[in-house]
């Protein structure tokens, strides 16, 4: 009794009035106004599994209804050997391709997303087979059809004859006596086709009468030559009647036949309803899935908000609602919310019970994520008052009556799921599950003995329930905190200047007498107002006033800051993304400007080396003399320092103790990263002679580096004075050279056939010593030959560049490679 009356007290019947407005079918709105609440915890799971579930279809293909109807009166008759209308029938049909287009819809979604909706319509039973036998004999306005039956159609061929036959002969009789007719119209009474005749002129058109009219100046008559007509039309029509009795017979009784597998459809389909129902409301109330904390977990519903206040808001035009934040330690037990009347403690009450109802029954709550709040068995309020003329009640009877049932409860209670206060470090062995919502908990009697019975009842309940809320206007409940770790304060603000309240709800600091500061500040008489101070101790109150000031003043600090901080975080957050964005924008024109620079340095290094090739195959005509080899010499030099470009790879910290070994590979800077062979050491000067190609010349050290980055160390000078220059000599080779641009078998490697390992060794020598592009055959094949080769290629630090060879040398079977 006292867990619907609490129903009552929060309005959860209201609650579940505007939930039933989001269902799609009857059913559904009938089975959430009637908001069943769960009596375990995991059934409140496996609600709130399919409101998630249903949540995330809104987005996707949210689930139709349409066809949907009630049809469990009809399964019922059906069950009982009764005949079913067309219409019932009919609708028998629509529901069952309703609901499988239900679960086509729930079927085409991927499992994981849907893994609890699809396990209940795995179990729809939804018979096409007897849903076409429906429509073969039913149509659209649920009479039987010709085809339903043979004989029936020749019935109903012969009463369309019949009929026609008699309206002809009807027909005729009113053209012959038009004078003796009231007017010309063929009507039916009782059944019977009459027309209307003039009472005078009754003989005139001899019949059967079957009415007269109130004045009786009209008589209904059936002329005597139509009468046999008539009666054959009736026979045809009680044909026609028994035979459409018999087709719905049959069909009623298939429908008996599966009545249990359509009546578990309409709780399948009505259970979806009821999820997107909630679904639906809990994305209209901007609300977030809750969670079951444990026992040792913290409760947290920040920004929750009261639902029938926020439907007020937008439907009906109410006031803006102000949100609560409720964050409580596991081992909190009660809590005792003080503050000003009109302040908004009920409401805070009513607020947080429907949020425990809300949760159990699968609903979303109306709060910021996350939610968390403990699972409980009952939910026990005594709000408001319940003071009674005729039953002799008081406001304090009613108070004890109900706190008498609450407790009740909970002692009926007791031997079911438990709460453990072991499990939070309680000394108390055990506590009912359960949520005790109390308002101005001992109010209306002494207040000495009203406080002292309220700290028993809260002390009382703290040691048998999970939770205690109470709202109370005794200071001495304020001081229970501090004596008790399972007690908490709370209290509503209240704006001093504007006396008026905020509606927020402030933690760990009670609420302060605003009674006497109001009375002064609204008027009332100041030496009433200082009597009342010496009543109360003026010195002790203002002291403990003075205190709870401070912590609220405090408290507007910090909240303040934390706002401030807020931004702070947003702004750097702001300027973050700003940075990124501006830092990706550099990034890809660096990118940018490092292709153009590389193609440029590509373009200088083909262009050097033609002149090069160019002045070498001058010296090879005719027979070269030492002067004509300076003058080429001089001419490189010339054609090097045109082309001066900076090396591709990036420069290496120079190492102190690095020598050119003779017969050593390294990089010549000065021509783009041309690779050459030391054929002697360096001297004192710095300088090293270097063979590359065909070419021997002689370079400064700090023009060359290693394959690996590294740059020499330039010796410095004893003295001040530029070295002499040094001859540079060029010696020729008499081989005849190959086109540095042209394939040959000298540049060219086949490497078919290998394993990458082996191509890779044999490249690498190749590699070294080569002199211009070569061309690597690796043909085509499962291409990872040509993968592994030009994975090579990128990591090799002598490769410029690779690309495919041209069709004529082999396409995108051969790789050329820039040494």
């Amino acid at each position: 009794m006292i867990q619907s009356e609490t129903l009552d007290l929060l309005e959860w019947p209201r609650l579940c009035q505007q939930w039933s407005t989001f269902a799609a079918t009857k059913l559904g709105a009938l089975a959430a106004r009637h908001g069943r609440i769960p009596e375990h915890q995991h059934e409140s799971e496996r609600l709130l599994a399919q409101t998630r579930e249903t949540y995330q279809l809104e987005d996707i293909a949210p689930l139709n209804f349409r066809g949907i109807q009630d049809i469990g009166d009809a399964l019922e008759r059906a069950k009982r050997q009764g005949i079913l209308a067309g219409e019932e029938l009919l609708d028998i049909a629509t529901t069952l391709a309703g609901a499988r287009q239900l679960r086509r819809a729930i079927d085409a979604q991927e499992e994981e997303d849907l893994p609890v909706l699809q396990a209940l319509v795995a179990q729809l039973r939804t018979y096409p087979e007897f849903e076409k036998e429906i429509h073969h004999c039913i149509d659209d306005r649920g009479k039987v059809t010709d085809r339903a039956n043979p004989k029936l159609a020749g019935i109903r061929k012969s009463l369309k004859s019949t009929h026609d036959a008699l309206h002809a002969k009807l027909q005729r009789i009113m053209q012959r006596s038009a004078g003796a007719l009231q007017e010309t119209l063929i009507t039916q009474r009782a059944g019977r086709f009459v027309i209307p005749v003039k009472a005078p002129q009754k003989d005139s058109i001899p019949g059967i009468v079957h009415d007269v009219s109130t004045s009786g100046a009209t008589l209904y008559i059936e002329p005597q030559s139509v009468v046999e007509f008539g009666n054959r039309l009736r026979q045809l029509e009680r044909q026609e009647a028994r035979e459409e009795e018999l087709v719905r017979q049959r069909l009623s009784a298939q429908v008996a036949d599966v009545s249990e597998d359509l009546e578990q459809l309409m709780a399948i389909v009505t259970t979806l309803d009821l999820a997107t129902a909630r679904a639906r409301y809990s994305l209209w109330l901007e609300a977030n899935p809750p969670r079951f904390s444990a026992p040792s977990e913290r409760t947290v519903l920040r920004q929750l908000r009261h639902p029938i206040l926020v439907w007020q808001q937008r439907h009906e035009e109410g006031s803006t609602v102000v949100p609560i934040d409720v964050t409580m330690r596991p081992d909190i037990r009660v809590v005792a919310i003080t503050g000003p009347n009109t302040g908004g403690k009920t409401v805070t009450l009513k607020t947080l019970g429907l949020a425990s109802l809300m949760a159990k029954v699968g609903l979303f709550v109306p709060a910021r994520e996350p939610v968390e709040l403990p699972w409980f068995d009952q939910v026990l309020a005594d709000i408001g008052d319940e003071q009674s003329i005729e039953q002799s009640l008081s406001t304090f009877s009613g108070h004890i009556r109900r706190i008498s049932r609450i407790l009740d409860a909970i002692g009926a209670s007791e031997t079911s799921d438990n709460f453990n206060d072991e499990s939070v470090g309680s000394d108390h062995s055990t506590a009912n599950n359960s949520l005790v919502l109390l308002d101005e908990v001992g109010a209306g009697t002494d207040p000495t003995e009203g406080s002292a019975l309220a700290i028993a009842l809260l002390q009382h309940l703290a040691n048998h329930t999970r939770l205690t809320i109470a709202t109370t206007h005794f200071g001495e409940l304020k001081a229970l905190k501090y004596q008790d770790e399972r007690f908490e304060n709370a209290s509503v603000e209240f704006d001093d200047v504007s006396l008026s309240p905020t509606y927020r709800l402030l933690w760990g600091i009670p609420g302060r007498s605003n009674a006497l500061s109001i009375a002064r500040r609204l008027g009332l008489n100041a030496a009433v107002v200082d009597t009342a101070q010496t009543y109360v101790g003026v010195s002790k109150q203002d002291d403990v006033n003075q205190v709870i000031a401070g912590l609220e003043a405090q408290r507007r600090r910090q909240e303040d800051q934390a706002e401030q901080a807020a931004g702070i975080v947003a702004q750097a957050e702001a300027l973050k993304s700003d940075i990124e964005r501006k830092a990706a924008a550099i990034k890809d024109w660096e990118l940018n400007q490092k292709l153009e620079q590389e193609k440029a340095i590509q373009a200088a290094v083909a262009e050097a080396k033609a002149e090069i090739a160019t002045v070498i195959r001058q010296l090879q005509k005719g027979n070269p003399t030492a002067r004509a080899a300076q003058k080429a010499t001089e001419l490189v030099e010339t054609i090097v320092q045109q082309q001066q470009a900076p090396s591709n790879h990036p420069a290496k910290k120079a190492i102190a103790n690095y020598k050119p070994k003779l017969g050593e590979k390294v990089r010549l800077i000065g021509l783009g990263g041309q690779t050459a062979e030391v054929v002697e050491e360096p001297d004192t000067d710095g300088k090293v002679a270097v063979r590359f190609g065909l070419m021997k010349t002689v370079v400064d050290l700090k023009d060359i580096e290693s394959l690996t980055g590294q740059k020499a160390v330039t010796p410095k000078t004893p003295t001040e004075k530029a070295p002499e220059k040094r001859r540079t000599t060029v010696k020729v080779v008499k081989k005849e050279p190959t086109a540095p641009a042209v394939r040959t078998s000298k540049n060219t490697i086949d490497l078919r056939g290998m394993r990458v390992a082996e191509a890779e060794a044999d490249l690498e020598n190749f590699i070294a010593h080569a002199t211009g592009p070569i061309w690597i055959i690796h043909g085509h094949g499962t291409g990872k030959l040509k993968r592994g080769v030009r994975e090579f290629l990128k990591r090799h630090p002598q490769i410029l560049s690779f690309d495919n060879a041209e069709q004529t040398d082999g396409g995108t079977g051969v790789t050329v490679a820039q040494i």
